[in-house]
């Protein structure tokens, strides 16, 4: 699928389903975007089915991604250090490994954030990315995410980063 496919394209919500969360769960990025990687277990598939996650499909009905909001969204270390302290819609997302990193975000991003924008709410929107996704953290710079907090698990380091104004 070209970047002006994609661009044109109309992408549409739709209620995540088991068929949708194993297509998800089995998804394969490459290094080092496989800190993303899952696999299909029984709490995975749970939490997915658990009415916080929709998914994003394309005019036929092919998937393209995903978001969630809640705590869902959430990293759970960020729990506990304070991360998610004050007001705010947290997001979380993901796109179809094929289709990242090809100039696809923008408008899979701004589709999503106009969904969740449909909700009328005045609290900020928030997500949390691992630090080293330098292509993410650009896209919501460009889309007025600013970075508000970091913290670490052993392994990896997070930001957060909050849109205020909508």
């Amino acid at each position: 699928m070209s970047r002006k496919e994609v661009q044109k394209m109309q992408l549409w919500r739709n209620e995540m389903n088991e068929e949708f969360a194993k297509e998800i769960l089995g998804w394969k990025y490459a290094k080092p975007y496989d800190f993303y990687n899952n696999d299909v277990t029984e709490e995975r598939l749970r939490e997915m089915l658990d009415g916080s996650y929709s998914v994003l499909v394309d005019d036929n009905g092919k998937l393209i991604g995903f978001f969630c909001t809640g705590f869902s969204a959430q990293v759970p270390i960020g729990i506990e250090v304070g991360a998610y302290d004050g007001d705010g819609i947290d997001i979380g997302l993901g796109m179809k490994p094929e289709l990242t990193g090809r100039g696809h975000g923008s408008s899979f991003f701004s589709r999503i954030l106009e969904l969740v924008g449909e909700k009328k709410n005045e609290l900020p929107l928030r997500l949390t990315v691992a630090a080293f996704n330098e292509r993410a953290i650009r896209l919501y710079e460009k889309l007025g995410f600013e970075k508000e907090s970091e913290f670490s698990t052993s392994s990896t380091k997070f930001i957060t980063m909050v849109q205020e104004e909508r």
